[in-house]
């Protein structure tokens, strides 16, 4: 089916009480993988892309594989930009096509970080293309990305004004997750998530999820989390995939034969933590 946006997958899934899974994705087969997983679990599905990985081929690159899956598709998929570093490369990704965005003003100040968020929003809402914005820092390192030491969580209150000012359609909160992987077990404050529910009503969005106990992650959803995003471990899986068939097979030089092993890796990867995000058998 054709490309659709996150706004009914996220209500659907707060009405519901699930998160649907947000999966960064870097290749084609990482892609194929995706797909084959939502398509198993019938489940419906984020794409995104950081501007790291923009830069390296471009929106419109990654836009049509994305696209391509999606129409051979029976299950909702929706492309978003994760983490838009700057007013100009939201509007970029939304003549491009992507069917969701995210402007991280993050950090900024709360009043920059609320001008740039409602400039998007603003500019997003003839096309009925929703916007996720970003409040608090949400710590760690993962490409060209620095969330800093992590420790600028979201303020329930402050949470409530900046969706009332700025009009975005959801919020990733900053509760004690990270970007990359985590050097210990991550504590998430889940009494402040509930808190932010109380104060907001779009969806909440929890990023740096890689990592995170699913027990954790399941919690965090019945207080409110309605999209979960992963990355790092998704890497991983491709890498392990990829080394696995190099390591016994060192002179392998067909790419579709390692590709093949790092997709096999992505798919059982995406269909776990679909599972977690309890939105398998919700596509509709």
């Amino acid at each position: 089916m054709p490309l659709v946006t996150t706004k009914k997958m996220l209500l659907d899934a707060q009405a519901g009480h699930y998160a649907v899974g947000a999966f960064n994705v870097e290749n084609m087969e990482m892609v194929m993988a995706v797909i084959e997983a939502a398509e198993e679990l019938n489940a419906p599905v984020i794409m995104q892309t950081t501007p790291s990985t923009v830069k390296y081929a471009g929106l419109d690159f990654y836009l049509a594989n994305v696209k391509a899956a999606a129409e051979r598709a029976k299950v909702p998929v929706a492309m978003h930009l994760d983490h838009g570093s700057s007013y100009n490369l939201a509007m970029q990704a939304l003549r491009t096509g992507y069917t969701s965005i995210m402007i991280d003003g993050s950090h900024e100040s709360f009043e920059d970080n609320i001008a740039v968020s409602k400039a998007v929003a603003e500019a997003c809402a003839p096309s009925d293309i929703p916007v996720e914005a970003e409040l608090g820092k949400v710590g760690g390192k993962e490409d060209d990305l620095d969330g800093g030491d992590g420790d600028g969580y979201t303020d329930p209150e402050q949470a409530r004004e900046f969706v009332e000012r700025t009009g975005v359609t959801s919020l990733a909160v900053a509760i004690g997750t990270a970007h990359g992987l985590y050097t210990g077990e991550p504590k998430l404050d889940q009494e402040r998530l509930s808190e932010i529910r109380k104060a907001v009503s779009v969806p909440l969005v929890l990023h740096g999820a890689s990592g995170v106990p699913d027990e954790a992650v399941r919690e965090a959803i019945r207080r409110g989390i309605c999209k979960v995003n992963y990355a790092t471990e998704l890497r991983i899986a491709y890498s392990d995939g990829v080394k696995e068939v190099l390591d016994a097979n060192p002179d392998t030089i067909d790419p579709k034969k390692y590709g093949e092993a790092g997709k096999k890796r992505v798919k059982s990867f995406v269909m776990e933590k679909m599972r977690n995000c309890g939105c398998d058998g919700k596509a509709v």
